[in-house]
C-alpha cells in the first residue's frame, strides 16, 4: 500500500483493491485515505482528497458515508451488499423512541429520494421559521423538542448501512467559485445502485468480511478488526 493517492481515480482504484477504505485514521496503520494520500493533497491550497469524494461517488463504483466507527470511508460495490447485510442486522438505536425517530428520518429520505440535512430539518419541522407551525403536516408532531439533532440520527443510519452519501454540494460565490465545506446529500444505497442482496446470512457476511480483512492485515489485533467491521 505504498503507492500514494494523487487523484479521485487513485482512491477509486485503491477502494476496489482493498474493498474497504476509511477516510480517516482507523487504528490500523496505513489503512486510510488520510495516510495514503500524497501530502500536497491533504489540507493544502491544492484541490485534494476532501474535494475528490464527490467525483469518486459519482463514478458509481464506491459507496461513501460514515461507515467505520462513525467516521467516513468508502466501500466498494463488490463488498457493499455484504456490509449492508451484516450491518442491517445490528440496529444501533438505544431504545424504541430513538428507533422510531430514526425510522421517521429514514422514511423521509426514502420518499424524497435524496435530502440534505437542511432539507430534512425543514421537512421534519426541526428548523422552524418564525410564525405558527402548520398542524396539517404529519411530521410537525415529530418536532416537539426543538433541540433534536439530526447528526446522530444520520450517523446511526449510515452505520446501519441504510443511508449513504449520494454527493456533496457547495455554495457558489458571485464569480461562480465554490467555497466552504461540501454539504452531504443522503440517500439509500438501493436508490443509487439498485437491489443489493446476497444469498448469505448476516453472520456469513460478517465472516466473509472478517476473513478478507484478516488476510489484508494479519498482524492487526482482533479488537481493531471488529471495531472496523462494526
Amino acid at each position: 500500500m505504498e503507492r500514494r493517492l494523487k487523484s479521485p481515480a487513485d482512491i477509486e482504484a485503491r477502494c476496489a483493491e482493498l474493498g474497504f477504505l476509511p477516510f480517516f485514521r482507523c487504528g490500523i496503520p496505513g489503512f486510510s485515505v488520510e495516510e495514503m494520500v500524497a501530502p500536497e493533497y491533504w489540507f493544502t491550497d491544492e484541490e485534494g482528497a476532501w474535494e475528490w469524494k464527490g467525483p469518486v461517488i459519482r463514478e458509481g463504483h464506491c459507496a461513501y458515508g460514515k461507515l467505520f466507527a462513525r467516521k467516513a470511508g468508502f466501500v466498494s460495490r463488490e463488498w457493499l451488499p455484504d456490509l449492508m447485510n451484516y450491518r442491517r442486522s445490528r440496529p444501533l438505536a438505544p431504545n424504541e423512541d430513538t428507533a422510531a425517530l430514526d425510522d421517521v428520518v429514514l422514511q423521509t429520505v426514502l420518499v424524497e429520494g435524496t435530502a440534505t440535512i437542511k432539507e430534512l430539518r425543514q421537512m421534519l419541522g426541526f428548523a422552524q421559521r418564525r410564525g405558527k407551525r402548520s398542524t396539517n403536516t404529519p411530521t410537525s408532531k415529530v418536532a416537539e423538542d426543538e433541540k433534536i439533532s439530526l447528526d446522530p440520527i444520520l450517523t446511526r443510519l449510515q452505520m446501519e448501512m441504510r443511508l449513504v452519501i449520494a454527493d456533496f454540494e457547495y455554495n457558489v460565490d458571485r464569480r461562480g467559485n465554490r467555497y466552504g465545506w461540501g454539504i452531504a446529500r443522503y440517500t439509500a444505497p438501493e436508490t443509487l445502485y439498485g437491489p443489493l442482496r446476497v444469498e448469505r446470512t448476516p453472520t456469513e457476511s460478517f465472516e466473509r468480511i472478517y476473513e478478507h480483512l484478516r488476510r489484508l492485515f494479519p498482524n492487526t489485533t482482533e479488537s481493531k478488526l471488529l471495531k472496523l467491521i462494526g
